[in-house]
């Protein structure tokens, strides 16, 4: 696998549009695109492999807003599609699914219910990525504003022995920054646990993306971009495949 197949574009939702947060402040959006289908569809012309799309209304409101929209992406393109934000019941995961999402990505749900977390993992097999947001250190939840008491280490233990996919580990507070991914707390997560780690946050150029590319032995399976793309910081079709 090569740099261009390690990248996860991401197309963050919000009002509509394609947009991305500053440290997942709400209100430090920046638009990228007026149509998230346009964007999404250029990404897989440019050569990805996979899609990352979130839902920052759901994320937000605890509930997702914008199926149509996701929908209309996957009938669009033919790349796998990753979906997160504000999937908080079985209900949410199941029509997400059933709109043609590969993988859904799950975070508060997981601290708040267990049961019903665990019920989702055992219906859909393989199809649930458990998403760590970390925050100072700690695990954060409801769109990244309540911070919890547990390291993500201690988070993703208790749930490393289901059938999830893996995990995607996200530094909120480089989220959107470019000032660098956590390579330190990647990497400590991915050689702690069985299950497979996607990173996210703070990624700005191709050195940052050789430095997360080097972890994949030790279970770092790629990374999520939005900034970097965007802003040209690193282009896509110019990495191998």
């Amino acid at each position: 696998m090569g740099l261009r197949s390690f990248i996860i574009p991401a197309v963050d939702i919000k009002d509509g549009k394609a947009v991305r947060l500053y440290k997942g402040d709400p209100n430090a959006v920046t638009v990228y695109g007026e149509n998230p289908v346009d964007m999404a569809k250029i990404w897989e012309e440019k050569g990805a492999k996979h899609l990352h799309i979130v839902d920052l209304d759901g994320a937000f409101e605890g509930k997702p807003k914008n199926y149509r929209l996701v929908e209309r992406i996957v009938k669009k393109i033919s790349i796998p599609v990753e979906f997160g934000g504000g999937l908080r019941s079985f209900d949410a995961v199941k029509t997400i699914i059933e709109i043609g999402v590969e993988k859904v990505v799950i975070g508060s749900l997981a601290y708040q219910n267990r049961r019903e977390f665990e019920k989702i993992v055992e219906t859909f097999p393989n199809k649930v990525i458990l998403g760590i947001d970390a925050k100072d250190g700690k695990v954060a939840i409801k769109g990244w504003l309540e911070k919890t008491e547990y390291t993500p280490l201690e988070f993703a233990k208790q749930f490393d022995d289901m059938d999830i996919w893996g995990f995607l580990y996200t530094d909120v507070n480089r989220d959107g920054a470019m000032i660098g991914p956590n390579i330190e707390g990647t990497k400590y997560l991915a050689e702690n646990l069985k299950h497979p780690v996607i990173a996210s946050g703070g990624v700005g150029s191709i050195e940052d993306l050789k430095k997360l590319y080097s972890l994949k032995d030790f279970g770092v399976y790629g990374v999520v971009v939005g900034k970097a793309l965007y802003e040209g910081k690193i282009k896509l079709e110019e990495l191998e495949e």
